[in-house]
């Protein structure tokens, strides 16, 4: 008689087909309660889990800041989860990189004019890159994180999809996620339709974080103050100038470029008249360029660096229907994407969009779907 194959596992939640004892998972920690239940899930099912937290900043000021991740309260935070759980826990001392990477751009950004999102480059550069590096290296099989956003095996590969819960969708911080990081990474917590399940779960497993307040503020700018950041690290940068009416009139002066945003309305100390909005700012000139609310809204949008997840090469896709966010807090849009070349597109929006600016992302996202399409860096207003 033939030899008889040998049965083949059935796969287990993470994907792959082998006992979960056999798996080993890298689950990024930043001390909060979302990566803390994913950590804990895995290990209650017998994964083999290991948690990394990263040291991004000074840990000496984070010991007395709240509101945001990676500060020395949440390591310790994560280390506690650990210990309940039975798993090993690492800090990775990341300062420099996230310097290098995330912080000097973020201040240069701004100097430029730009309104920068930070926390996307954080995920880009160090947790999506340094750290899965790391992760790979630990003999990992998979790398999960406590973000909301789900990822499916499509015909082409795995695909990026927004989470089940539109409150809690990370996708537009999530956009430049390659494929290759993508058959890496795992988020179990996508599928979940409210925050509270997340909580429930975190007090299944009894961890000390269950009631642990969501971050608020980016993790290196305290109380949202970004002016004061950009001050410290480039010293001479809030240098005072015009402001100026899009018909040419100066208004009066302002304190800095780096005090202001596109959109903003309060704060210009211009009052008197019709309502007036940041348009444009020209740190070259070191003017502000303000109007009326109409001169904000926007149709066309150059975009670059874009990161694609479709199922055919950027440079091969025509014009096509997608819809886009630009902004977190928005819901996407129907818009036109033409792509330019490898990494630049135009994307028109059908319908005006108001603070436009450039520094944020634009997102696709396909037309009647949760798929996430990818997206680009805004490089002009």
């Amino acid at each position: 008689m033939p030899a008889q194959a040998a049965p083949i596992p059935p796969v287990n939640s993470m994907g792959f087909a082998k006992p979960p004892a056999q798996t080993r998972v890298v689950v990024a920690m930043s001390g909060g309660v979302d990566s803390s239940v994913v950590a804990a899930e895995l290990a209650s099912q017998g994964y083999d889990v290991v948690g990394v937290t990263l040291q991004l900043y000074d840990h000496g000021a984070a010991l007395a800041k709240k509101g945001a991740c990676c500060a020395g309260r949440d390591i310790h935070d994560a280390r506690r989860v650990a210990e309940r759980m039975g798993f090993p826990h690492y800090v990775l001392d990341y300062e420099n990189r996230f310097r290098d990477s995330v912080i000097d751009e973020f201040a240069d950004s701004y100097l430029a004019g730009a309104t920068p999102v930070p926390c996307i480059r954080c995920n880009e550069r160090v947790k999506f890159r340094d750290l899965l590096e790391t992760a790979r290296d630990l003999g990992a099989d998979c790398m999960a994180t406590g973000h909301y956003i789900q990822r499916f095996q499509g015909p082409h590969g795995a695909e990026l999809h927004r989470a089940a819960d539109p409150a809690r969708d990370q996708s537009y911080f999530l956009f430049s996620t390659t494929r290759e990081q993508l058959e890496y990474l795992r988020f179990p917590l996508g599928h979940l339709k409210s925050k509270e399940e997340t909580r429930e779960l975190a007090r299944k497993h009894g961890l000390p974080v269950a009631d642990k307040p969501d971050s608020q503020d980016i993790c290196f700018v305290p109380q949202g103050n970004y002016a004061a950041v950009i001050e410290k690290l480039r010293p001479g940068a809030a240098e005072p100038g015009d402001i100026r009416h899009i018909d040419g009139r100066v208004l009066g002066q302002h304190r800095g470029v780096i005090h202001y945003t596109i959109g903003q309305r309060r704060g210009l100390g211009i009052g008197g008249g019709d309502p007036l909005y940041v348009v444009r700012l020209d740190p070259d000139s070191r003017e502000v360029i303000v109007g009326p609310r109409a001169a904000l809204a926007k149709t066309i949008i150059p975009v670059r660096e874009v990161n694609w997840l479709g199922d055919r090469p950027f440079d091969e896709v025509a014009e096509r229907q997608v819809e886009v966010r630009v902004r977190s807090t928005r819901p996407p849009k129907p818009a036109l994407l033409r792509p330019l070349g490898n990494d630049q597109a135009e994307v028109e929006l059908l319908t005006p969009e108001e603070g436009v600016a450039p520094g944020q992302a634009c997102v696709f996202y396909a037309p009647d779907s949760s798929r996430v399409l990818g997206g680009g860096w805004i490089w002009r207003g």
